[in-house]
């Protein structure tokens, strides 16, 4: 499972140019999941994005975690996170995960992430989406399971 973590000072997604997932601040973040992923994973990957603390203190210092900052979660899905580019010029996307475990798993994602009271606004699981965010910083993280568990 992979979660690409963006600090965003806005973030949005349209699908069929409506507006379907919007927040003011917080994380903008693509998830990537491959079929050899688990609830359990799942869960660690949420605790390990809450806990993430990226946001500057009073000091300038990256010290606080999105529910100090009150910051909220716009959660897209996104499967090209498992692009294999070794061979060829066109990506393989044979490591991600089947649309229905995927879309499973996504939206396992959201509820426990709603479970923890944060403000939650989503994308549309296998939808043709337009996302835009300011990114802070920049600063962008990648989260993959296979090196955090």
């Amino acid at each position: 499972m992979k979660f690409l973590v963006q600090i965003a000072s806005d973030a949005s997604v349209r699908v069929d140019g409506s507006v379907i997932g919007e927040i003011p601040f917080g994380y903008m973040v693509l998830i990537g999941v491959e079929d050899a992923d688990t609830k359990e994973i799942a869960d660690k990957m949420v605790k390990k994005m809450l806990g993430l603390r990226i946001f500057k203190d009073e000091n300038g210092k990256t010290n606080l975690s999105l529910d100090q900052v009150g910051g909220s979660l716009l959660l897209i899905s996104q499967f090209t996170l498992y692009a294999d580019c070794k061979k060829g010029n066109r990506p393989s996307f044979t490591r991600s995960g089947s649309a229905e475990f995927a879309k499973e798993m996504y939206l396992y994602i959201i509820e426990k992430c709603k479970e923890t009271g944060t403000n939650v606004r989503t994308g549309e699981f296998g939808a043709e989406m337009k996302v835009s965010f300011t990114n802070e910083g920049p600063f962008t993280v990648m989260l993959d399971s296979a090196e955090l568990f």
